[in-house]
């Protein structure tokens, strides 16, 4: 009953990866989640310093032990769309849960968005991304209900002439890494 009760949730785990891996991002999707990032943490000075970006509305996440995750977004060079980019990732180590996240990569200079937009991209095991949270705390006393809305003001950096921020949109998992993301991009003249 358990090793059934387990094939269920790693089941259901995967299928979350596999949709939304398969899920197409709009333009307007991804310039939807592009402005949720430019109200948070030092994103909007970041972007500025910005070459290029690329912006994924929802990476789909899961894992018990061996893990995946997948998504699918859009490439920008110098505020114009350039082209799609599609993000897989397996993971194995201590891992557990689903979570659905929207995650923006800056490129610093043109050498390093040619370097992404090459065809195939990894990010190493060293990769870290600073992770940001956007949302509403509700709150109950005798003296009434209160409610605040805050984000998280992390501070990102440049790790060569990337900065990876995340944006958490739902879900528990007690891993974070991004290390081993591969990156497929398709310019849009494709």
């Amino acid at each position: 009953m358990m090793k059934q009760g387990v094939s269920l949730v790693m089941g259901a785990l995967m299928f979350l990866t596999a949709t939304s891996a398969q899920a197409a991002a709009s333009l307007e999707k991804c310039k939807a989640t592009l402005d949720k990032f430019k109200d948070l943490g030092d994103v909007p000075e970041m972007m500025a310093q910005s070459y290029g970006y690329a912006v994924l509305p929802t990476i789909g996440k899961g894992g018990m032990g061996i893990g995946g995750a997948g998504g699918r977004g859009c490439v920008f060079a110098g505020g114009k769309h350039t082209g799609n980019v599609s993000m897989g990732q397996i993971t194995i180590g201590w891992q557990l849960g689903g979570q659905a996240y929207s995650q923006i990569i800056l490129f610093k200079n043109a050498d390093v968005y040619r370097e992404f937009t090459r065809g195939q991209f990894e990010f190493g095991a060293d990769a870290t991304a600073v992770a940001l949270t956007y949302g509403a705390a509700a709150g109950a006393s005798t003296k009434g209900a209160s409610a605040s809305a805050g984000d998280t003001k992390a501070v990102g950096s440049w790790k060569r002439g990337m900065a990876v921020y995340t944006l958490a949109k739902g879900g528990l998992m007690y891993e974070a890494s991004i290390g081993g993301q591969k990156f497929k991009f398709k310019p849009l003249n494709d």
